[in-house]
């Protein structure tokens, strides 16, 4: 009995330390699996990304002045140009009625006539008592009141011939002359209407004809424009235009934040200042370093590409983006040419993830590699 005691008691432990066992196995860490991320796959390569840039504006004219009377109170008399005319340098524009003025003229000249006959006389008394002086047939304040009357007279003769001569200023300028050779872009004055001094312009003229595009650019794009470059301007009517910059401007509007470069055009007459035109600048095909806009990731501190390493590993790498050009943007500071890049799911990668390329993009590039091979084994 005990023998079979202790047997039944020994097998009844061995079978707790089976169990103990494989309880102890089943909770031994498993290893852990890593994940392998699919993504599409592109490289950094050198591209040429010039193109045409588009922009738009208004016609102006190149150099407007606006032309006015400097004489108020006169009324308009006769008209002598208008919109759309082409004058020439010193062309009457308007003449302004000048009948008052005549008779100020005429007056003044009477004026001037009575002053100088006046200072002559005083001129003779004052030379009759010449050498008199200390002499007792006059006293010294007769003698010195001749001499002031003299001065005196003399001045108002000056004062009537100013006078006169003023007068005579004005009558020039009662007819308004254009001060450049140009187009007359604008009338604001009617026969009869009486002109006002420092008021409103009369006439606005464009010099020498010449008008342009006031184009504007976004302020990114300012810099890939220079003066001299050729541009193709297309007006409202249709017409296109061969252009050429003529400058840049310094500044850059602070609510639009566009630009305006200004477009030199032929000299036309469907040329209308306030019209819209487009413009079309090319720019320099160089290539440089790019990569398909579907790569970059934007992030807290700026633009990353997810590039691959050669373990087929994932490394952000912050760059600094140039010119865009049909879905592709130029590197100005990034990876050097070759870079592998991750497209598709790059932006749900971390840092160090292990990645493949997926069989789509295999299945995209087989056929450009193959496509040389079967050419060179044809017959």
């Amino acid at each position: 009995m005990a023998s079979g005691w202790r047997l039944g008691f020994g097998a009844a432990a061995l079978l707790g330390l089976v169990a103990c066992s494989e309880g102890s196995a089943d909770k031994a860490p498993k290893p852990v699996t890593e994940v392998v991320r699919t993504v599409s796959v592109a490289e950094v390569e050198l591209r040429p990304m010039g193109g045409v840039q588009q922009a738009s504006g208004l016609l102006v004219a190149r150099e407007e002045i606006a032309i006015g009377s400097e004489l108020g109170g006169y009324r308009v008399a006769a008209l002598l140009a208008d919109e759309g005319d082409s004058v020439r340098a010193g062309q009457p524009l308007a003449r302004l009625d000048d009948g008052l003025l005549q008779a100020k003229i005429a007056q003044a000249q009477a004026s001037l006539v009575q002053a100088r006959a006046q200072a002559k006389q005083a001129q003779a008394e004052s030379a009759r008592v010449d050498g008199l002086d200390g002499q007792g047939v006059l006293s010294d304040e007769q003698i010195q009141q001749r001499r002031t009357a003299a001065a005196s007279a003399n001045a108002n003769a000056d004062v009537a011939a100013a006078t006169l001569a003023g007068l005579r200023v004005e009558a020039e300028r009662m007819v308004l002359r254009a001060p450049v050779a140009g187009v007359v872009l604008q009338r604001n004055v009617r026969r009869g209407d009486v002109a006002s001094a420092g008021g409103e312009a009369m006439f606005r003229l464009a010099r020498d004809g010449m008008v342009e595009l006031a184009a504007e650019v976004p302020e990114d794009q300012v810099d890939r424009i220079q003066p001299g470059h050729r541009v193709e301007v297309t007006l409202a009517s249709g017409v296109v235009l061969d252009g050429q910059v003529r400058l840049l401007s310094r500044r850059v509007d602070d609510k639009t934040k566009l630009a305006q470069v200004r477009v030199v055009l032929p000299v036309r007459a469907d040329l209308r200042p306030g019209g819209f035109a487009q413009a079309r600048f090319a720019q320099a095909s160089a290539p440089v370093a790019a990569v398909p806009e579907k790569a970059i990731h934007f992030e807290a501190g700026g633009p990353q590409l997810a590039t691959i390493d050669a373990d087929s590993r994932i490394r952000k790498l912050p760059v600094s983006l140039g010119a865009r050009a049909q879905g592709w943007v130029a590197l100005r500071d990034g990876p050097p040419v070759g870079t592998r890049l991750a497209l598709g799911g790059g932006a749900f990668v971390l840092d160090g993830d292990r990645v493949q390329v997926s069989p789509a993009a295999k299945a995209a590039e087989a056929p450009a590699a193959q496509a040389p091979a079967a050419a060179g084994g044809q017959p």
